[in-house]
């Protein structure tokens, strides 16, 4: 017979007692802090509502914030605990308007949210955690770098005054820096590990069958990788020769960090050798090569061909040296016959009759009749997943799919590639939920479904290849076996990195393993989130003023709102409005203004031509404008040395704007404290904010569209102006007359007439793809 769990919050009869759960949400609220970690369909998110209804209940008038890495985790968590608690629960994410957060806020309980809106909210001020008794950090592996899981452990220890943190995850990583990471950034002071071998969980957990299924290169696959081998050997060769690489038996991190080392030495010379930027060619083909071998021996010959085709757009001498190259000329040659022929790589043939075999006992037909014109989902049909790495696979598997008769659905992120527009979040669930209903057979995937999507009772998992992460590894696994025994099946291709990859997805996650039950990193963890949680609260009670208008007040663009230089700022005894700003990042007072850049960005500012336009910007509309310059690597790209001196130079001399350089964003959080100290002098004025900039003169609207034509930067801009006189004389200029102009050469003046000239056919593929739908 079944027993239920009693408690004053949790609703009758809605929660099965089961002793390990139990047991780890006691070990929570003993231990303080924790990370549980446990296979996915275990019931973490049932541990964390057990804890949250004990801190609720004891901590009279508190909050619980769950916070999850997607939307539609959010969301997930507001159902189960809307299921479960008797107190009053609301979501916050993006899409919720801010007023409508503060007052749910206000009003509910438990809340959950994505940790950027969380983010916001408090940086902008809107509410505090100063009443949360409990926070959830659902995924918590996510809890490194600069990702927001971090700022909000940090802010919720020194805010509220009786914090518990409660991590959950199925994998936080093999590396044992990765794991002291997490905990360190999180505050954890316990970890509990629970598996599927745990006696008292195997009653509850139904265990998931893994079949790896090999299959063999084809001829027509090997001759194609023969030629790409030959390609990559003679390149590899040339780098040894020129003391690059010691060996040619090297991996992708070991060209990477070649290539890293070689642009560290190119931007510390002032005069580089000619020879180190053609190693820096060859090491950029290598890589290029090295990605065609991956996608050969594991996807295919059409998602080889369609990589080769992006290849040829790029107008690079690593691009253009493989076009010319007679190997793998002759590998593309193979791989487009092969791809006429239909001579795709084995897994998709082995995929196929899998697919079939799973398929063939349920009459597909009458499944989908029998369940389009219903809401619920449909649990007698066998749901099957494919993952795969690449979305040309995804494109490739599904056309296959679909000669085959077998219904498929794709579903893949929101970015946008190569063209190819993303899936809204909207497009999304509607995806998921058509699966849910039986309306497809098969959903096909890349990474975007591993976590935070809400697809019950899946069957079977295949994965295309093996992947090396054994996080990602678990996070695939998990989506099976919730309601009954799961199965996973991996293709892997013989002789190939597939092998390599598996091997590697083992290993770690053993060492994973490992590491999680090592008392000596438990206890090194406990007195290390001790320490920083006393840290915490001394600044809270000591350094802090009692009034928040004693603090220097620094104003922030609303897009700087997710860089950590705000993070930094609001731990710096500084009162921080973020709002909307026309000009700069940042505004201490009406003179000063500072942008801030990284070096990355500075350099790609350079490249988009955004640099100068902003500088431009910045000196007219303020008498002190500053520029920060943040990071050590500015010489790191490929970009010309000299080309990043004379930009420097001329935002100095020619726009009068001072240059400020930081090592990270908490020197630069640091920086700007100290100039809104010394310019606010203990004074807080009121500040007048540009929401709008200074009406733009016809002098630089002229300047505005000369620059935007190909290879003009403001000095040909300003010189072919005064040449021709008006932007019209520009525009009907001649090659020849361009060339005519100090700074133009034939290559500017052929590409500026090209484009003035080339006709404009977005219309006509518009109309086209009108008429396709």
């Amino acid at each position: 017979m079944v027993s239920y769990i009693n408690h004053p919050l949790i609703k009758e009869n809605s929660i099965e007692s089961r002793l390990y759960q139990q047991i780890l949400a006691g070990d929570v609220l003993k231990n303080g802090n924790t990370m549980v970690v446990a296979p996915t369909a275990l019931g973490k998110t049932i541990v964390a509502i057990l804890v949250a209804a004990d801190r609720l209940y004891k901590v009279k008038n508190s909050k619980v914030l769950v916070l999850a890495p997607s939307k539609p985790l959010a969301i997930q968590h507001e159902a189960s605990f809307k299921e479960f608690l008797t107190l009053p629960c609301t979501s916050i994410t993006g899409a919720v308007k801010t007023d409508d957060r503060v007052k749910r806020w206000e009003e509910s309980r438990i809340i959950c949210a994505t940790p950027q809106t969380v983010e916001s909210d408090l940086l902008n001020g809107r509410y505090d955690l100063s009443s949360v008794s409990l926070v959830v950090f659902d995924e918590c592996h996510h809890g490194v770098g600069s990702y927001s899981y971090v700022y909000l452990a940090s802010r919720y220890v020194q805010e509220s005054k009786f914090n518990l943190i409660l991590g959950l995850t199925a994998s936080p990583g093999s590396d044992k820096a990765k794991i002291k990471e997490v905990c360190q950034n999180l505050y954890i002071q316990s970890i509990v590990v629970k598996t599927e071998d745990d006696s008292d969980v195997k009653p509850y957990f139904n265990p998931v069958e893994i079949d790896w299924v090999r299959v063999k290169m084809s001829k027509e696959l090997e001759k194609i990788k023969t030629h790409i081998d030959k390609a990559l050997k003679i390149r590899l060769k040339a780098l040894k020769n020129m003391g690059v690489i010691k060996t040619v038996a090297v991996g992708k991190v070991d060209i990477l960090k070649a290539r890293s080392r070689i642009q560290g030495e190119i931007a510390r010379t002032t005069n580089p050798d000619k020879d180190l930027f053609q190693a820096i060619s060859i090491l950029s083909a290598v890589i290029n090569i090295q990605h065609a071998q991956e996608l050969i021996e594991t996807q295919g010959v059409s998602t080889f061909n369609r990589y080769v085709a992006r290849l040829r757009k790029k107008n690079t001498k690593a691009a253009k040296s493989l076009m010319w190259d007679d190997n793998f000329s002759r590998a593309m040659k193979l791989a487009k016959e092969a791809e006429k022929h239909g001579w795709e790589h084995p897994k998709l043939r082995e995929l196929t009759k899998i697919l079939k075999k799973e398929l063939g006992s349920l009459d597909g037909q009458t499944k989908l009749q029998s369940t389009r014109f219903t809401d619920k989902e449909d649990e007698s049909s066998s749901k099957i997943i494919v993952f795969t790495q690449y979305r040309d696979t995804l494109e490739m598997i599904h056309q296959k799919l679909e000669k085959e008769g077998i219904k498929s659905a794709k579903f893949f992120g929101q970015a946008t590639k190569d063209g190819e527009k993303g899936l809204t979040q909207k497009q999304q669930k509607a995806i998921i939920k058509s699966f849910r209903m039986g309306e497809y057979d098969v959903l096909l995937s890349t990474s975007v479904a591993e976590e935070g999507i809400d697809i019950p009772a899946v069957d079977l998992v295949i994965l295309y290849e093996p992947v090396p992460s054994e996080v990602r590894m678990i996070q695939r696994r998990g989506r099976t076996g919730r309601k009954r025994t799961g199965r996973v099946k991996v293709l892997i291709t013989n002789g190939t990195r597939d092998e390599g990859y598996y091997w590697s997805s083992v290993n770690k996650e053993i060492s994973m393993k490992n590491q999680l039950i090592d008392p000596d990193v438990l206890e090194e963890l406990n007195a290390t989130a001790l320490l920083r949680m006393e840290n915490e609260k001394k600044v809270r009670v000591i350094e802090k003023p009692k009034k928040e208008n004693d603090f220097p007040i620094v104003y922030a663009d609303s897009r700087e709102g997710n860089s950590k230089v705000i993070r930094h700022l609001t731990e710096m005894e500084i009162d921080v409005k973020v709002q909307s700003m026309a000009v700069a990042d940042y505004q201490v007072s009406d003179e000063v203004a500072i942008e801030r850049k990284t070096a990355k960005d500075f350099v790609d500012s350079i490249i988009d031509k955004r640099l100068f336009k902003q500088a431009r910007e910045l000196s007219e509309e303020f008498k002190k404008p500053v520029l920060i310059l943040e990071g050590d690597d500015l010489y790191g790209g490929m970009v010309n040395a000299n080309a990043i001196r004379g930009s420097i130079a001329s935002i100095a001399l020619d726009f009068g704007i001072s240059i400020i350089p930081t090592r990270n964003a908490q020197d630069t959080a640091a920086m700007i404290k100290r100039i809104a100290i010394r310019e606010q002098n203990g004074e807080r004025t009121p500040v007048q904010i540009r929401t709008d900039k200074k009406p733009v003169s016809l002098l630089e609207q002229q300047l505005f569209i000369v620059e935007s034509l190909p290879n003009i930067g403001p000095v040909n801009a300003k010189n072919l102006l005064e040449h021709f006189g008006s932007v019209a004389n520009i525009i009907n200029a001649s090659e020849k007359e361009l060339q005519e102009v100090e700074g133009i050469g034939n290559k500017t003046a052929e590409n500026i007439r090209k484009v003035i000239d080339s006709k404009y056919l977005y219309f006509k593929k518009e109309i086209k793809e009108k008429k396709l739908l």
